[in-house]
C-alpha cells in the first residue's frame, strides 16, 4: 500500500514562497494585487509572504505605478544584489567560468583556451578552479553569498553524489567531476550536458520563450541538443535524451569522433566541417577556420559548395527531429550554429522541408537563439537558480 505524505503549514508555506519568486522572477516587476490575480493566492497570504521575502532582502520595490482611482501600487521585483550564481562552460575547445547577479547580470569572465592538454580531467578541474577563484577575487563577492556552481559539460551526466560524467567524445569515461571539484570549492555543485543548459537558457530567457515543445539545438565543435516536453526537459532513462548529433545520417558515413560511422556530428559539427575543407589554413582555431570558410565560400566555388552540402545534411537532421519530436519550435545554437545560421538557415529549411513530413513541418518554427555564443555559460547559471527558486529562497 502506498501511503501519500501529508502536507504540512512548512510545506505550503515554501511552496507560496516558490510560486511567488518565480512569478516575479519571470515576470517582474509587479504589484501584491497582480500577484495575487496571476497566482491565485489570497491577499493575506501575499502580504504575509512577500512580508517575510522583503525582510530576507529576496525582494525589493521597484516604484510605484497609478492604480484606478486609488493609491498607487509600489511593485516588487527580485533583488539582484542578493546572491550570485557562477555558470561554467566546459566546451570543446575552452573553459568560461562567469559571475553573474541574480537577474543573471555577468559581472565577471574568465575564458581559458585547452591547450595540449586537452580534456585532461585533472587540467579541466584546474581551470574551473582557478576559474571560479578568479571571478570571486575580481568582483570582490562573498563566497558565502555564492547560491552554486552550475557545470556545462560535453556528454551524459549521471545526476547523484559524485555526478559522473560519460563523454565519449572527449575520453571522459565515468568522471566523477563532482567529487573532484569539491576538492577545491565547498559551494553546492550542479552539473548537467551542455546543450541541455543552453536549452534552458532559451527556454527561460531567449527564442524558447513561450513554447511548451522545442529542441534547442547546440552547433558548436560538435552537435546536442536539448528536447523540451510540455514545458519539461525530457532526459529519457539515463539522462542521455538529446544526443542529436550521434544519431545516424549515413549508413557507413565518416568516422565520427565518438567512434561511429555517419553521425549527423560528422558532418555538421565545426570539426568535422573544417576536416572536410580541403583548403582549410593551417594553425588556425576552430572559430577563425570557420570563418575563413564563410569567407571563402564568397569566391571559392569548391568552399560554396561544401557549406551547400553542410546546409543539405543540417536540413535533414532538423526533419529528423520535426519528425520524432513534432515540436512548435526548432532553436539553433551554439557558437557554431550562430556563426553558420544567417547563411545555411534558409538552405537547410529548404531541405527539411523535402525530407520531413509536411504537415508536422508547416506546424514547426526554425530559428536562431537569441542569447548569443557565451549562452552554455547564462544556462550553467539557471541550474543553481532553479535550486534557489524551488526552493523559496532557501539557503
Amino acid at each position: 500500500m502506498t501511503y501519500r505524505r501529508r502536507q504540512t503549514v512548512r510545506d505550503l508555506r515554501r511552496g507560496n514562497r516558490s510560486a511567488l519568486l518565480r512569478h516575479l522572477y519571470f515576470e517582474g516587476p509587479l504589484s501584491r494585487q497582480e500577484l495575487g490575480r496571476d497566482t491565485g493566492l489570497s491577499a493575506g497570504s501575499i502580504s504575509n509572504v512577500i512580508g517575510e521575502l522583503v525582510a530576507d532582502g529576496l525582494v525589493e520595490e521597484a516604484g510605484a505605478v497609478e492604480s484606478d482611482g486609488g493609491r498607487p501600487r509600489t511593485l516588487l521585483k527580485i533583488a539582484a544584489g542578493h546572491g550570485y550564481l557562477v555558470g561554467v562552460d566546459v566546451g570543446e575547445t575552452r573553459v568560461r567560468v562567469a559571475l553573474f547577479d541574480l537577474a543573471l547580470t555577468e559581472l565577471a569572465a574568465t575564458d581559458h583556451p585547452l591547450s595540449d592538454s586537452g580534456h585532461d580531467v585533472g587540467h579541466v578541474v584546474q581551470l574551473i578552479l582557478d576559474g571560479l577563484a578568479a571571478v570571486l577575487r575580481d568582483t570582490g563577492a562573498d563566497q558565502d553569498r555564492v547560491l552554486g556552481v552550475g557545470v556545462g559539460v560535453p556528454g551524459i551526466v549521471e545526476q547523484g553524489g559524485d555526478l559522473v560524467v560519460h563523454g565519449q567524445t572527449i575520453d571522459w569515461e565515468s568522471v566523477p567531476l563532482g567529487r573532484l571539484l569539491r576538492t577545491g570549492t565547498e559551494l553546492p555543485l550542479h552539473i548537467d550536458n551542455g546543450a541541455k543548459t543552453l536549452g534552458q537558457a532559451e527556454m527561460w530567457f531567449g527564442a524558447g520563450r513561450g513554447a511548451k515543445h522545442a529542441v534547442i539545438a547546440l552547433i558548436g565543435s560538435g552537435v546536442g541538443a536539448c528536447v523540451i516536453a510540455d514545458g519539461t526537459p525530457y532526459r529519457g532513462a539515463a539522462s542521455s535524451a538529446g544526443e542529436w548529433g550521434h544519431t545516424t545520417l549515413q549508413v557507413g558515413g565518416r568516422r565520427c569522433r565518438c567512434g561511429a560511422r555517419g553521425c549527423l556530428e560528422a558532418y555538421v559539427g565545426a570539426e568535422a566541417m573544417l576536416e572536410r575543407w580541403d583548403a582549410a589554413p593551417p594553425g588556425l582555431s576552430e572559430q577563425e577556420g570557420l570563418a575563413a570558410l564563410l569567407g571563402a565560400a564568397e569566391r571559392d566555388p569548391a568552399a560554396d559548395a561544401l557549406l551547400s552540402e553542410t546546409a543539405e545534411y543540417l536540413g535533414a537532421g532538423i526533419a529528423d527531429l520535426i519528425n520524432l519530436f513534432n515540436p512548435e519550435r526548432i532553436i539553433i545554437g551554439g557558437w557554431a550554429g550562430l556563426m553558420i545560421g544567417p547563411r545555411l538557415l534558409p538552405a537547410a529549411c529548404e531541405a527539411a522541408a523535402e525530407y520531413a513530413l509536411h504537415y508536422p513541418f508547416t506546424q514547426t518554427s526554425i530559428e536562431l537563439g537569441m542569447l548569443g555564443p557565451d549562452a552554455v555559460t547564462v544556462g550553467a547559471a539557471t541550474l543553481p537558480l532553479a535550486r534557489f527558486l524551488d526552493s523559496g529562497g532557501s539557503p
